[in-house]
């Protein structure tokens, strides 16, 4: 599949999709990538994200987004090879996700008083539309069993909240594993993120 083009011509972001085809032509390394050949790099891309947000380096932040973006582009390339998708199909469905999860803002289900929507309630009706869009018949259904663990814990925990299913935790429990899925409960209740708090943690200890 041809890149098609765009009314933004001359946008980097339009260049990109010329690099990344010529790179694809010309470059013996990049020509021998596949999807699964570049699993590790998208990952290890996005820690990278994480460590310049961690570091509040803005500099870093630009770079590390860019070959993060780097990745998307990558794969968008070869699957407009193999003619399943390019990059704009990429943006279009990320565009209609966007418009049609949001009704607050766009179309028809716009209100007058989307801006005294609390976060809270937005994200309920951004969840809300995503259940109905996927037709789950278990709750659990699309959480990554490689998501780190404590960021697992917090995503089936929240599943299993909007599912209405009753989960106890015993904080003194003799399992540590109870322990630590209870932790991870007292950090939804606070509306802390366990991961982020537990990164910061880590960042703070010095020898």
């Amino acid at each position: 599949m041809t890149p098609r083009a765009s009314s933004a011509d001359g946008s980097p972001l339009v260049e990109l999709v010329a690099i990344m085809a010529r790179l694809r032509r010309e470059c013996g390394w990049k020509a021998a990538q596949t999807h699964r050949s570049l699993a590790r790099y998208l990952l290890e891309e996005t820690y990278e994200v994480l460590e310049a947000i961690d570091t509040g380096d803005h500099d870093h932040l630009r770079e590390e987004l860019g070959d993060l973006l780097l990745q998307v582009y990558f794969h968008a390339a070869i699957a407009a090879e193999a003619g399943r998708f390019d990059i704009d199909d990429v943006a279009a469905g990320l565009v209609a996700k966007l418009v049609r999860r949001n009704p607050h803002v766009f179309g028809d289900g716009q209100t007058t008083d989307a801006g005294k929507l609390t976060p809270a309630e937005i994200d309920a009706t951004w969840q809300a539309i995503k259940e109905s869009e996927k037709q789950r018949t278990d709750p659990l259904d699309g959480i990554p069993p490689e998501l780190p663990a404590l960021l697992r814990a917090s995503k089936v925990l929240d599943r299993l909240d909007r599912a209405g299913a009753t989960v106890s935790f015993d904080s003194k429990s003799a399992d540590l594993g109870d322990r630590l899925l209870a932790l991870v409960a007292e950090s939804r209740l606070a509306g802390v993120d366990p991961e982020q708090a537990l990164r910061d943690a880590v960042r703070r200890l010095r020898p």
